[in-house]
């Protein structure tokens, strides 16, 4: 139960850094001209739903055991790299 314990920590820990990043895109990009907004608006809407699927993946996770929770774990760490390339790649662009 450790190891699962640990790594739900490590998820939301992770998840709580991402989502403090796209926090502060947001804001870059509400002070940005129009034309920004329009080209950065869409990324971040992608990544917000990236976020969002994260968000309920870890909800899976916290109420998953035994098989179920390999299962779950499984498809989270697919989600997590989804998330992780979307927020690698706007860092890219926000720089």
């Amino acid at each position: 139960m450790e190891i699962q314990d640990a790594y739900k920590q490590k998820m939301a820990a992770q998840l709580k850094e991402w989502s403090a990043q796209i926090n502060l895109w947001e804001a870059k990009v509400e002070n940005a001209g129009a034309d920004m907004k329009v080209k950065r608006a869409e990324a971040l809407h992608e990544l917000r739903a990236k976020q969002r699927a994260a968000s309920e993946k870890m909800k899976e996770l916290e109420k998953a055991s035994g098989e179920a929770w390999e299962q779950v774990k499984a498809t989270a760490d697919k989600i997590w790299e989804d998330l992780k390339a979307g927020v690698a790649a706007a860092h890219s662009k926000f720089k």
